[in-house]
């Protein structure tokens, strides 16, 4: 039989997730006299990946660890509790709402639940890309780009986010392959422009990744040209893999209707979830555009939306 600690609050809302959209709705709640809980393995999520944002109204520039920072500073001082290193495991329906279990086998009670876990990098699942992790395959640009000054490395993927990494590495790499398994570019059409003036970055398209190649470090990237068939070999130092996100929501499956991308739906005039009383905000529901200011509008909407459900429910 199963134990677990649990704790004597109860809680108005707990937010499981401590990124933009968590925040936001931390901040909102807290605001509404709540009594509001943050449970998350670390506050700010994917934007602590990202180096500079220039596109959230009021600030012209800021660097995402700012941004959470700020967020973060807000949400306490309007009351709210923030509790890391707990990774929400299940969630439980009781009588008086619910119960939040703990990867170390703690227990919150609250009578409403925010879920904005975000999402986690993809992976390509292809020869070498587990051997050599960390070793020259990175899945952040911020982290680890300055390990790769006057080296020639790749980015698999053409989207925003594969074109923001290399944005990133052109500060530092010699030079810069982008692979896209499309045959078109699909990021900004304005980074492409910033990428291309540079004279470091050589687009390919139509290229699927293959496999990775290498001894005790990653030396090389095999790809499929996939309008002729053949094999091509890129004599890179690194490989930074940007091809998409996976939403955390496994530990809900059982629970919530997903969709099939395993986003959380919700209904979008408030955020509710499958199931009563369980709201999402965030990367990990099915709204689309997966930006810090949507996130951040969405943490909002869901959080008075759980104000006007307790209301109802008194």
């Amino acid at each position: 039989m199963k134990s677990y600690a649990l704790t004597k609050t109860m809680y108005d809302l707990i937010i499981i997730g401590g990124a933009t959209a968590g925040l936001s709705a931390a901040v909102y709640a807290a605001r509404k006299k709540l009594k509001t809980l943050i449970l998350t393995e670390k506050v700010g999520g994917q934007s602590l990946l990202t180096d500079n944002i220039e596109n959230y109204p009021g600030f012209k520039i800021i660097t995402g660890q700012e941004l959470i920072q700020k967020m973060r500073e807000q949400a306490e001082q309007a009351g709210t509790e923030i509790q890391e290193e707990k990774r929400a495991v299940e969630i439980k329906k009781q009588n008086n709402g619910f119960k939040i279990i703990t990867k170390n086998k703690e227990e919150f009670e609250t009578k409403a639940v925010i879920i904005a876990t975000g999402q986690n990098p993809r992976y390509l699942n292809i020869p070498g890309e587990k051997e050599f992790s960390g070793k020259g395959i990175s899945f952040c640009s911020i982290c680890d780009a300055p390990l790769f000054n006057k080296k020639d490395v790749a980015v698999v993927g053409g989207g925003n986010a594969g074109l923001e990494a290399a944005l990133d590495l052109t500060k530092y790499a010699d030079k810069i392959y982008v692979l896209e398994f499309n045959h078109e570019i699909a990021g900004d059409k304005s980074t492409q422009e910033k990428l291309k003036e540079t004279k470091k970055v050589e687009f390919i398209t139509g290229a699927a990744a293959k496999e990775i190649k290498g001894a005790k470090f990653a030396e090389s990237l095999i790809y499929e040209d996939r309008k002729t068939g053949r094999e091509k070999e890129l004599k890179v130092s690194g490989i930074f893999v940007n091809i998409g996100q996976t939403p955390n929501s496994d530990f809900v499956k059982d629970f919530l209707d997903l969709n099939a991308e395993k986003e959380i739906i919700v209904d979008p005039k408030t955020n509710q979830t499958s199931a009563e009383g369980i709201f999402a905000a965030g990367d990990v529901t099915n709204i689309p555009f997966k930006q810090c200011i949507i996130a951040a509008g969405e943490g909002a909407k869901a959080a008075l939306s759980v104000y006007n459900y307790l209301n109802k429910n008194v």
